[in-house]
């Protein structure tokens, strides 16, 4: 008995049934043109947009094209794109559905795709009824990806200045603190720089000492102020000294103080767009002549296989 699948039997099965396959064909055309025309598929256009990162800090070891995806695709954009097009209506999804959210991502998800082209570029691609809505749903994931990056970066800053403030107002407690201590050392004890101080007290205390004059009312006061230096010296400089580190340290507070309040306020953008979007004047969905094609190629092998299974049957 000759195999269900042997060529000659096959091309027979072709020859004897070909009327029928002409119909098949012809009604398969017919019912794939009908069931893929607007009365029954709603055409959608098509708008694409095409955007480089600019200004992004790597935060990671991913591209900053790949940290742009990651923001793009975030929820939090997502929702705002529902709310700012009132896609529950243009999706026709119930708010009150308890699978509102997960039926409205994967409706968007479906109508809306990212990917990163071979040169580091974003591409947004937005399918949509209405082809002046997709070029403006294009254009607002742009926006809310600039200003999501503007508010991560915002509020990383803020962070920083609240933590720098916070040192700078420590800081400066402690260096008035050590100023009034100073105060009290330069009035009490006359200590007004120690370092200038000690050099010249002590060369005009061993001069009155050489030339007797360690008794005259000029070198009672420099001895009284060579023992003040020798008794409080050493704690005023070392007063002297935290106070000037401190200073230093308040100056350096200050200057990342300002350059990351000037950071959180900044209005920048996070993208240049290299293709802009725009309202596309021809459908992209259905394709007719794919659907048509492959309803075509599937009726014909189905029948194919139907008429090979009967011939084979009654050959038996």
């Amino acid at each position: 008995m000759n195999d269900i699948y042997d060529n000659q039997r096959i091309l027979e099965v072709i020859r004897k049934h070909f009327i029928h396959f002409i119909l098949i064909g012809a009604l398969a055309v017919l019912m794939a043109a009908l069931f893929s025309s607007p009365f029954f598929i709603k055409p959608k256009f098509k708008s694409t947009a095409r955007i480089y990162p600019i200004n992004l800090a790597v935060l990671s070891m991913e591209s900053e094209s790949e940290q742009m995806l990651e923001i793009i695709n975030s929820n939090d954009i997502k929702i705002k794109m529902f709310d700012a097009f009132r896609l529950d209506t243009v999706y026709k999804i119930d708010r009150q559905d308890p699978q509102y959210l997960t039926n409205m991502l994967g409706e968007y998800n479906t109508n809306v795709s990212t990917n990163k082209t071979e040169f580091e570029t974003v591409e947004i691609t937005v399918l949509d009824r209405d082809p002046g809505r997709a070029a403006a749903m294009c254009d607002s994931i742009i926006h809310y990806y600039n200003a999501k990056v503007r508010e991560m970066h915002a509020v990383k800053n803020l962070e920083m200045v609240n933590i720098l403030k916070n040192n700078m107002v420590l800081r400066m407690a402690e260096r008035d603190s050590i100023h009034q201590l100073l105060k009290e050392k330069r009035d009490k004890f006359q200590i007004l720089d120690f370092d200038t101080q000690v050099k010249e007290v002590t060369r005009g205390y061993m001069e009155a000492l050489s030339t007797g004059r360690d008794q005259s009312s000029g070198g009672k006061e420099i001895k009284t102020l060579y023992g003040n230096l020798s008794e409080q010296g050493g704690d005023a400089y070392i007063l002297e000294s935290s106070f000037r580190k401190l200073t230093s340290t308040i100056d350096s507070l200050k200057f990342q103080y300002d350059i990351n309040v000037s950071e959180a306020t900044k209005h920048i953008t996070y993208c240049f767009v290299v293709e802009k979007p725009f309202p596309a004047d021809k459908k992209s969905y259905p394709v007719r002549w794919m659907i048509v094609a492959v309803t075509t190629f599937s009726a014909l092998f189905l029948s194919l296989l139907l008429f090979i299974l009967l011939d084979y049957r009654r050959a038996r």
